[in-house]
């Protein structure tokens, strides 16, 4: 990379900072336990509105990992939900009726709560739709992944977007005939480089299928870095798709060996996705006017299912490392 590109990459870092010290003063704290976060502690980060339905799974399974603190971030939800997060003793929320298109969809918000309670910590930026697995997550706690690349100096931990999803109708998970079944597709992924931040960019699976056929390069990004040893001069650029700075995206080996990976399970296609996708196409808060929702939309109307004779029912991390979805790379 040329040093003018670095010193961009430099500046452009200092603005997301600037920024999400601006964007902070929005969030209205309601129950901030953060007096409570103790040095060891991993952290989980995350921004939310009208998700009640996946709220105790969100906490349960990130308790059973080992998280010791939930700081999160309740965009105007009528749901219930902040209720129901605000009387947990181990969450910290604050609410906020601002844009989330203005603040980057949640990005600068948690930026700013990352780089006040983040520093020092491991910190997992996800969503309540997504599930953090990696190897071994069954039977060692997340300190044991974090231990493990701290000795190895490492920063980063990456996790490729899994979308989940019915056998049957999408909204319709009730009437299938595998109700509580979660499948998933086992390929059609395609990978390139981003030869500015120096991330990989993953797009394919189920919502490429079914909502995108015609036009790929709009797929959603399934790249993401959610697992960070955290610092305050950090700042997450595109939600948790790539850092800066930039070597915190080079989560990757070139030279042919393998990197330890993880996976986030995605609930979105699960059940209430109509009612979600209706929701958000009104809003119009997400990125490109909500053209990923209009295809929701347009795919929905017409009826679309994602399961296919080529899915594949999940049955755990090393059914994803057999796949080549998840790697162990060195830790054994």
């Amino acid at each position: 990379m040329q040093p003018w590109q670095r010193y961009r990459l430099r500046l452009e870092r200092k603005r997301w900072r600037l920024r999400a010290l601006r964007k902070r003063r929005e969030l209205e704290p309601v129950a901030d336990r953060t007096a409570g976060i103790v040095p060891r502690d991993a952290l989980v980060f995350s921004t939310f509105r009208n998700e009640m339905p996946r709220l105790a799974e969100f906490l349960a399974h990130y308790r059973d990992m080992g998280v010791g603190h939930f700081l999160m971030v309740d965009n105007g939800s009528d749901d219930g939900g902040g209720a129901y997060l605000a009387a947990q003793p181990d969450v910290s929320l604050w609410r906020t009726e601002a844009s989330y298109k203005r603040a980057r969809f949640g990005t600068d918000w948690l930026n700013g709560l990352a780089r006040r309670h983040g520093h020092g910590h491991w910190c997992l930026t996800v969503d309540p739709d997504e599930l953090f697995v990696y190897p071994f997550h069954d039977s060692r706690p997340l300190r044991a992944l974090t231990d493990w690349l701290d000795a190895s100096g490492l920063r980063s931990f990456p996790a490729m977007l899994l979308d989940l999803y019915p056998k049957g109708a999408l909204g319709t998970d009730g009437a299938a005939p595998d109700p509580e079944g979660r499948w998933f597709d086992a390929g059609n992924y395609a990978i390139s480089r981003n030869p500015v931040y120096g991330n990989l960019w993953i797009q394919g699976g189920p919502r490429a299928r079914l909502f995108f056929s015609d036009r790929p390069e709009r797929a959603p990004a399934l790249n993401k870095i959610p697992l960070v040893r955290w610092h305050r001069a950090y700042a997450y650029v595109s939600s948790t798709h790539m850092l800066l700075p930039r070597g915190l995206n080079r989560t990757y080996d070139e030279w042919g060996g393998e990197k330890a990976c993880g996976v986030l399970l995605h609930t979105k296609l699960m059940s209430g996705f109509p009612e979600k996708a209706r929701e958000e196409l009104e809003r119009r808060q997400h990125f490109a006017a909500s053209a990923e929702y209009r295809a929701y939309a347009e795919g929905l109307e017409e009826g679309r299912e994602p399961w296919c004779a080529q899915s594949e029912r999940y049955e755990g991390w090393r059914q994803l490392e057999e796949l080549g979805l998840m790697s162990r790379g060195g830790w054994a």
